[in-house]
């Protein structure tokens, strides 16, 4: 810990560049302007499978403005070299213009470049495509697995079930969920004396990076990648897509900066999504619920020229219950698909909802409270490796959350409680996320005025990096949070991992406070060798420094300020490089960070309508930095647990691969009016075990029990059990 007096960390500060966002001057990618920009339009595959057999861009060539209709049969080859430096899955990238091979709905197989973004567009409805089609293969249903999937087993889980005094066998289905962040995706490419400059909408600046120099057979350090904002991206950033080599290639072909945005239908194609599920789920139990067994068996859906695996699917599975017989089989299904990819809490929603809605089904058939059934299979260790916990703090999340949220004067039987026509029900559900951390480097200023500048290439997709970050560092530092300058985004500045996976916070956040310790040090050394300083021979551990002032801890008044100390020795700055790595080796404990989601639902009777009324969130989540933005992290997630448990359905029409409602007036999503009281609350602590800043991520756990929390609450209105998400009315309603 920072022997530094905290006066920012905790504090429930505004977001440091919100007057920028408010007052539009936040420049987002497709908000660059370059001068001699021109615009490209994709044109995308209207069948699902097959092979173009002719292009004809006659009539798109004859518009005014159009300066080149690129496709397969006129662009360059591109190497598309092996990408050691980005998210690489296993099978073939998706390779552009290349071949007249079509492996999904929607693929790009050309893209037009105009002076106007009007001319392109028209251009691009004149490209006319003649393809020799098959019926693509798209419902994961009808589809069988692939071979090599992934398992795991403890124990003789079939035997175990077969002893079994209490046995459920059920089957969960969560349908494919797209990201629809608010802002489109969208790329400006300038190539200048042979380097490539890229403004883009990415959660992680070195992805694009690694794959335009995979792409274009060039060195990485010839391309830089700025990404300052980002207006949402819930995991879909997090990769380099197709579209960016497009801009590229169009630029590099024009010879002129080249502006690439994608529309909203096809965001639904040209970048990934949640994918589809289905879980089956055996579990077996004594007659007081303690679990015996569980056997789990996932299928998803995947592209056929990559294998997307949704990391952490298994792990709830393996240690979040003492079970001691436990096994798991995790296919992937190949399909005529684009594909798929992290979505906020990947692995762990998906899940949770399947295992939380069966232990709802077992407390029920046992006529145990579902917080009781809980306690009762809470485990000691991590029993998939045999770890302690770091922490595991998830009793106190149960009896905090049971009661807040008046959990006692729920009445256990379905159907019991009314409010005039609508079914009152209540439900909850545990939540869980793993605490990964990367290595991450920081660049900090100090200059003789008393201010700081503290420079590293993460991203702020918005849950607030800008501000969490310079709360960090004014602390470390002994600065106001006004005298602190944080920037981010951009490949030119050290290294950092992916913003996503919750991990920025433990990773860039110990990687500032590193960086920030070590300046203040040097500043404290340079005063305490200073015969001219009021901190000479004082011992470097007894002085701090208070809002830009250095003084000693114990007598405040004897001390100097930053720039006293500066511009008495002559020094314009000081500067520091701030590193943090995760330990080597494996960790000494079982790192997650857990929560107790609490719901409310109404359902109308008569028509099967959901309505959330309230929603409660208890999160053992570490030391929270900023608890303004913790709460928008926690609501917000919320609300996406509700479109997931309630709206969101992506619909595919399995003849051709269209998708139907690729557009946010058919894609259903929560709106106000769909979340009318949501809470969260954070038990205080920190997770010293995880990283310096005692940090455990916030950003994915948030979201994960929120779904199944709805279903056991709508359960629990209507005695009935829907086991496939998102609930409908019609799901309700039926026999």
């Amino acid at each position: 810990m920072s022997p530094q007096p905290q006066a920012a960390v905790g504090a429930p500060l505004s977001r440091v560049d919100g007057r920028l966002k408010v007052t539009g001057r936040a420049m987002y990618a497709a908000d660059q302007r370059v001068r001699g920009m021109v615009h490209a339009v994709v044109v995308d595959s209207t069948v699902g499978r097959g092979r173009i057999t002719s292009i004809d861009t006659r009539a798109a060539l004859a518009q005014d403005g159009v300066l080149k209709v690129i496709h397969h049969r006129n662009a360059p080859k591109l190497p598309y070299n092996a990408n050691p430096g980005s998210l690489n899955l296993p099978g073939e990238r998706l390779r552009v213009f290349q071949d007249d091979e079509v492996r999904f709905r929607g693929q790009p197989v050309a893209v037009v470049v105009a002076t106007t973004l009007e001319a392109a567009q028209h251009a691009a409805s004149l490209v006319k495509v003649d393809y020799d089609s098959e019926r693509p293969a798209t419902d994961l249903a009808d589809a069988p697995a692939a071979d090599n999937p992934r398992t795991y087993a403890r124990g003789d889980a079939d035997q175990a079930l077969r002893d079994a005094p209490v046995r459920l066998d059920m089957t969960y289905g969560m349908a494919r969920n797209h990201h629809n962040a608010m802002e489109l995706h969208a790329t400006v490419a300038r190539w200048k004396a042979g380097t490539l400059t890229l403004w883009d909408k990415t959660q992680w600046v070195q992805s694009p990076r690694a794959q335009l120099a995979a792409d274009f057979g060039i060195a990485p350090e010839s391309i830089r990648v700025l990404s300052p904002f980002v207006g949402g991206a819930f995991g879909n950033a997090a990769r380099a897509w197709p579209h960016i080599t497009i801009a590229a290639l169009a630029a590099r072909e024009v010879r002129r900066p080249v502006k690439l945005v994608l529309t909203r239908a096809q965001l639904y194609s040209a970048v990934g999504y949640r994918p589809a599920y289905e879980y089956k789920v055996r579990l077996g139990s004594d007659r007081r619920g303690r679990l015996l067994a569980m056997t789990h068996d996932l299928r998803s859906e995947t592209s056929r020229y990559e294998t997307f695996v949704d990391r952490g699917v298994v792990s709830p599975g393996q240690m979040l219950y003492t079970t001691p017989h436990v096994s798991q089989r995790a296919s992937t299904v190949p399909l005529d698909v684009n594909t798929p990819t992290p979505m906020r809490g990947p692995g762990y929603a998906t899940a949770a909802f399947a295992i939380e809605s069966a232990m709802d089904e077992l407390a029920d058939e046992l006529g145990i409270d579902p917080i009781e059934l809980r306690q009762r299979n809470e485990p000691d260790n991590d029993q998939s490796n045999d770890k302690p916990f770091s922490t595991r703090r998830l009793r106190e999340c149960y009896s905090i959350g049971a009661r807040e949220f008046g959990w006692d004067r729920r009445n256990p039987k379905p159907r019991s409680t009314r409010d005039g026509n609508w079914l009152i029900g209540t439900g909850m559900a545990t939540a869980l996320y793993d605490t990964l951390r990367q290595p991450a480097q920081a660049h900090v200023r100090l200059d003789a005025d008393g201010t700081a500048r503290i420079e590293t290439a993460t991203s702020d997709m918005g849950p607030g990096t800008y501000t969490s970050m310079t709360q960090v560092a004014a602390d470390a530092l002994g600065l106001t949070v006004r005298n602190v300058d944080f920037r981010l985004g951009d490949t030119d500045m050290p290294v950092a991992p992916i913003h996503g996976g919750s991990l920025t916070m433990a990773s860039v956040g110990s990687t500032v406070q590193d960086g920030c310790d070590k300046l203040r040090r040097q500043a404290i050394e340079l005063a305490v060798n200073d015969q001219e300083s009021p901190l000479y021979r004082v011992d470097a551990g007894d002085v701090v420094v208070r809002g830009g002032r250095l003084h000693v801890a114990a007598d405040p008044a004897r001390g100097e300020t930053y720039r006293q100390l500066l511009v008495r020795n002559r020094r314009t700055h000081l500067e520091s490089t701030g590193a943090y790595t995760p330990p080597p080796g494996e960790a000494r404990t079982s790192m997650y960070a857990y929560g107790a989601v609490f719901a409310e639902v109404a359902v109308d009777a008569r028509l099967g309508l959901v309505r959330v009324r309230r929603m409660l969130g208890v999160f053992d989540a570490g030391r929270i930095i900023s608890p303004k933005l913790a709460d928008s992290q926690a609501i917000g997630a919320m609300v996406g647990g509700i479109g997931s448990a309630l709206l969101e359905h992506t619909v595919t029409d399995h003849r051709d691969g269209r998708i139907v409602n690729a557009n946010l007036a058919d894609y259903l999503v929560p709106v106000n009016a769909d979340v009318p009281d949501l809470k969260a609350i954070y038990v205080d602590g920190r997770d010293d075990e995880v990283d310096p800043l005692g940090v455990k991520g916030l950003g994915e756990v948030v979201l994960v029990g929120v779904a199944p929390a709805i279903a056991n609450a709508v359960h629990h209105a209507t005695g009935r059990r829907v086991r496939q998400l998102p609930i409908t009315a019609e799901a309700l309603l039926g026999s």
